[in-house]
């Protein structure tokens, strides 16, 4: 792969894109790679949690424009594809039984805010900066933005987002809950390796769970989940994980979930 660096060190992948000076644009290439990438990572027994990044200054600038318009006549049918592809990426991560770390390197917008909002904890710089980006070139959302950002941030701020095109900041993206934290450029990659080496010493299994019930509670009524929540907690004790977590609180030691 080119268009899309896959790195697996210590149980984190790095899943890194990888086109800097088109801004890292999703063409069909990068959405193949990332979509192999991501398949990858899924399925590695290895991999305990999983980092999405971005090449040189830019996070994701979306979709490649210059791409679209080659298209020519067929640009409809091109879009589809190439959304339809972006999008298996997306429900692969999203259903993933490992955490997902977006760091956001620069400017994401377009589909790359959309793989921003992703993320179960997302890192940006202070520098970056987010922006739907669609309707200013008479296009509509992809990458689950219309899903996802309302969700995120509330209908109304999504809404305002989405159809008037303003750029939100990293502090405002903070504020609003589009992101975790901002962090000073400099110290942008040195947070998110600590971030994801604790996520990878904790009880995966555990935080696959959790992400599920997470995703769960977003349709379910309060009672279907209560129910969905016992029968979780239940497995999880009489696991691996939680029986090593009680037996390490116990015996005041600290847990070693890799060994389990």
């Amino acid at each position: 792969m080119t268009n899309v660096l896959l790195a697996i060190d210590n149980g984190v992948a790095t899943i890194t894109l990888n086109r800097p000076e088109q801004g890292n644009g999703i063409d069909m290439p990068l959405a193949e790679e990332l979509l192999a990438a991501s398949e990858a990572v899924s399925a590695d027994p290895t991999v305990r949690c999983v980092v999405l990044t971005g090449a040189g200054r830019m996070f994701c600038v979306g979709g490649d424009i210059a791409a679209f318009s080659a298209a020519g006549d067929q640009a409809g049918q091109f879009l589809k594809a190439l959304a339809d592809k972006l999008h298996e990426s997306v429900l692969v991560l999203a259903a993933m039984a490992k955490p997902l770390i977006v760091v956001v390197n620069g400017p994401a917008a377009g589909a790359g805010l959309s793989l921003a909002a992703a993320g179960d904890v997302v890192l940006a710089s202070e520098a970056a900066h987010f922006t739907a980006a669609y309707t200013a070139i008479g296009l509509t959302p992809d990458g689950g933005m219309s899903w996802t950002l309302p969700r995120l941030v509330g209908m109304r701020v999504a809404q305002e987002m989405i159809l008037t095109n303003r750029r939100v900041s990293a502090a405002e993206a903070v504020t609003l809950g589009l992101i975790t934290r901002a962090v000073a450029a400099e110290s942008l990659a040195a947070e998110a390796a600590a971030l994801a080496a604790k996520l990878s010493d904790a009880p995966m299994r555990a935080l696959g769970a959790a992400r599920w019930l997470l995703a769960e509670g977003q349709t379910h009524s309060l009672a279907v989940h209560l129910d969905l929540e016992s029968q979780t907690i239940a497995s999880a004790g009489a696991g691996p994980e939680g029986k090593e977590g009680v037996a390490a609180f116990l015996g005041k030691r600290k847990p070693d979930f890799r060994g389990v």
